[in-house]
């Protein structure tokens, strides 16, 4: 899986959706429109609806609900994950990423586009909130 940069400030669940269905922004971006999901829509950054309606479009399978972060180690081995969360008048704001563990260990893509590297394993600086696991629907 490879990680797929935000061109929007407030694409970053669209870019999410994107890395886990191998597909560039662009493409997401086309597909989410036409499903009535824009980037602009602050609603994006403070509601799961819109990127689970993107992974349900792609043959994604999204856990109900949001579970709180405890650890690295208890992740699922494909879960989208809730960093930079806080709060604005009242109401829940966060950055989405996608956290992933294979063969070659586990790895958080950040489609943030100031990064070096999109691709993170400095664990210590990320702070989950809560995350929804991931799995391809068979």
């Amino acid at each position: 899986m490879k990680p797929v940069v935000q061109e929007e400030i407030s694409g970053c669940g669209i870019a999410s959706v994107a890395a886990l269905a191998g597909l560039s922004y662009q493409e997401a971006r086309t597909v989410a429109n036409s499903l009535g999901i824009f980037a602009a829509d602050r609603g994006l950054w403070s509601d799961t609806h819109y990127v689970r309606i993107l992974l349900k479009h792609f043959g994604f399978s999204a856990g109900e609900g949001e579970s709180p972060f405890s650890s690295w180690n208890e992740l699922p081995d494909l879960a989208l994950l809730s960093i930079k969360w806080h709060l604005e008048n009242g109401h829940p704001f966060w950055h989405w990423v996608v956290f992933s563990r294979d063969q070659n260990g586990p790895v958080v893509l950040d489609p943030k586009k100031s990064l070096k590297t999109n691709r993170r394993a400095d664990f210590w600086r990320i702070k989950p909130k809560w995350f929804i696991p991931v799995s391809h629907k068979r």
